[in-house]
Order: C-alpha cells, then sequence, then structure tokens
C-alpha cells in the first residue's frame, strides 16, 4: 500500500505543471500575504512562468508559443499621426497611470485599448520608487500588442532609471523587490536580463523617437550630445541598445560612457529646466535635429509644462508620488494638458 502511494506521487509530480515552493523566514504579516508577479524565465528554450504567492513561489511550464521570445525593434520615425499622449516617470505608480489614462480615454474600463490610431508614448522610467513596477511593464506590453492591432502604437523609451537597472545600479528599488528577488533567489536585475521575456522585450526598445515634428526622449537634446554625434535617431537607438550588456568598466575606458551616460547624454540631461538656456539656445537644438519641438520627462513638475514658446515640453509631472498626474495630449497640431480628472487645457 505504502509502495503505490509512493508511485502515485511521485506520478503528479511528474506530470502536473505547476509546483510550490515553500520559503522560510516569512516571518511577519505582511510578508505572509507577499504577492508578485508573473516573471517569464527562458531556459533552455522553455517558457517558464514564476509568480509569489501569499511568500510562496509557484512555478509553471508554459506552452512554447505562449509567447513571443524574440523581438524586433521597431521604427522610430513616424510621420502624419493624428493624435499623441505622452506621460513619463510612473515610477511603479500603477494605479495612478491606470487613472490618468482611463479618465483621458487612452485605455478603457478593462484596462484594454482604447485610443484607436493614435500614439502613446512613455517617455521613460517605470523602474524603481514605486512597488507595482512589474504591473506597470505587463500592462504596457499588453496595450503595445492591441494598438498595434488597431492601427495605433505605444512608444517604451527607456530612461535612466531602465539603464541603472540594466547595468545593475538597484540602488532605487523598493522594498518590496528586495524580498522578491530572495524568495526567487535572482538578484533584481536578472528578472530583466536576456533569459526572461520582458528582459528580450525592454532590449528592444528604442531611447528616442520621432512623431511629426516632435522629438521625444527622456532626458532631453544637449548641444554637448550633438556636438558629438551625427543626429541619426536609427543610429543613437541601435548604439543605445548595443550598450546595455556592456559593462560600465568597459565604457569608462572610452568616453562613450560621458557622451551616451553622462550629464549631457539623452538619458540624464536635465539642461532645459536648469541650464538658464536662452531661446535661441533651443532653437539652435530644434535646427539640429530638423524639429520643432522636443518632448522630456526626467525634470518634475507639478504639471505638465511648456518651456521656450512651446519649444519644449516636460511631461514628467510627478506621478511618481502617487498622488497626482497628467500627460500631454496632441492633436492635429495642437497642444494641451490632459489632467487626472481628465481636463484638457490648451497651451
Amino acid at each position: 500500500m505504502i509502495k503505490k502511494f509512493l508511485i502515485v506521487v511521485i506520478v503528479f509530480m511528474t506530470i502536473s505543471p505547476v509546483f510550490c515552493q515553500n520559503t522560510t523566514n516569512v516571518k511577519t504579516s505582511v510578508q505572509n500575504k507577499f504577492s508578485d508577479g508573473p516573471y517569464i524565465f527562458i531556459e533552455n528554450n522553455n517558457l517558464i512562468k514564476k509568480s509569489i504567492i501569499n511568500s510562496q513561489v509557484f512555478s509553471k511550464v508554459l506552452e512554447p508559443n505562449a509567447y513571443d521570445t524574440i523581438f524586433n525593434p521597431d521604427k522610430a520615425v513616424f510621420n502624419n499621426i493624428r493624435k499623441i499622449a505622452a506621460l513619463s516617470d510612473i515610477h511603479g505608480q500603477y494605479d495612478l497611470a491606470i487613472e490618468i489614462l482611463k479618465n483621458n480615454k487612452v485605455i478603457d474600463s478593462k484596462l484594454n485599448w482604447n485610443f484607436g490610431k493614435g500614439h502613446l508614448i512613455i517617455v521613460g522610467d517605470i523602474f524603481d520608487r514605486g512597488d507595482k513596477v512589474n504591473e506597470t511593464l505587463w500592462l504596457i506590453y499588453k496595450l503595445e500588442h492591441q494598438a498595434k492591432r488597431k492601427g495605433g502604437r505605444v512608444h517604451f523609451l527607456l530612461g535612466n532609471h531602465e539603464y541603472m537597472i540594466l547595468h545593475k545600479d538597484l540602488r532605487y528599488i523598493n522594498e518590496k523587490y528586495k524580498l522578491t528577488s530572495k524568495l526567487l533567489n535572482v538578484n533584481y536585475d536578472e528578472l530583466y536580463g536576456k533569459k526572461t521575456l520582458i528582459g528580450r522585450w525592454l532590449r528592444s526598445k528604442p531611447t528616442i523617437v520621432k512623431i511629426n515634428n516632435n522629438v521625444f526622449v527622456h532626458g532631453g537634446i544637449s548641444k554637448d550630445f550633438l556636438a558629438q554625434n551625427d543626429f541619426n535617431i536609427k543610429n543613437i537607438n541601435d548604439i543605445m541598445r548595443s550598450s546595455i550588456d556592456r559593462s560600465k568598466k568597459e565604457m569608462k575606458s572610452t568616453d562613450f560612457y560621458k557622451t551616451y551616460y553622462g550629464n549631457t547624454s539623452l538619458i540624464w540631461y536635465r539642461g532645459y529646466f536648469r541650464d538658464n538656456l536662452k531661446d535661441k539656445d533651443i532653437s539652435d537644438i530644434l535646427t539640429d535635429i530638423s524639429s520643432k519641438h522636443i518632448i522630456v520627462g526626467h525634470c518634475s513638475n507639478k504639471e505638465v509644462v511648456s518651456l521656450f514658446d512651446n519649444k519644449v515640453f516636460g511631461v514628467d509631472s510627478s506621478i511618481k508620488k502617487g498622488e497626482y498626474g497628467e500627460l500631454l495630449f496632441i492633436k492635429n497640431g495642437k497642444y494641451f494638458r490632459k489632467t487626472l480628472k481628465g481636463n484638457k487645457i490648451q497651451f
């Protein structure tokens, strides 16, 4: 009888795609209720879905075709787009981001794409600070697919905090993700490594896009950066993508790191807000990049702001605080603030 019981147990464990890994040292009621995921790992061409539910790790082997695992970069220059929405620096504030997108009819009540042939741009910094980074990434991943089917687009630009995580700089991760790392027995950056679905997806993302006469980039375009580069959006995105899996030591051995990751780089520049630039400085930059407007995140304000007579728009509206946020709405060449409640205010 005992022998038959053991055989049944062994067979069950063999055929069941789901198993639970017990965890230890989970002492508080908060930890006992801790949940996160899913994270999808790619192991020997198999997809392994790992989720944390009540501080226990559940793993499931998915069908090989459950998700695409090859992500080709989309083009980064678009013309004749009638309506555009942009926001940035969500920093894990998933619930607030949803409220903004729903109230402004970018998504519907079921969190599905509701923006038709419009383009939504996330101008960097989904990562760090907040406790719902993973939920936000999956939302953008889903909306990206839905938008394409409707003739629209979602553009997720990599900001400085995306590059920080991908380069193992974990200073600003939420405490929640330290526990996630412990339970999954991996460093946090490995959750977004080349052997994960979302990690591969991230590696296909651009740093800069141009839609109509608007250039979108997380930090900004400085005169110093332009002095060291021929401004070619495709080439810049290719360079930034290829840098993701280079070590900082290697990049710092030349001027590369200063150019692409320094204070005047596309992902770190704050000069529009801090350097007392003149209107001519901005006009010269716009001439060099053959554009009329630059839309940036990175520098926090209480609302979406306009600088230099609508030549520059700042769309970091402090969503990271989890209290309020806005998006920039562009329709037929006119620019508007769209508030948390969905009110439209023209610039």
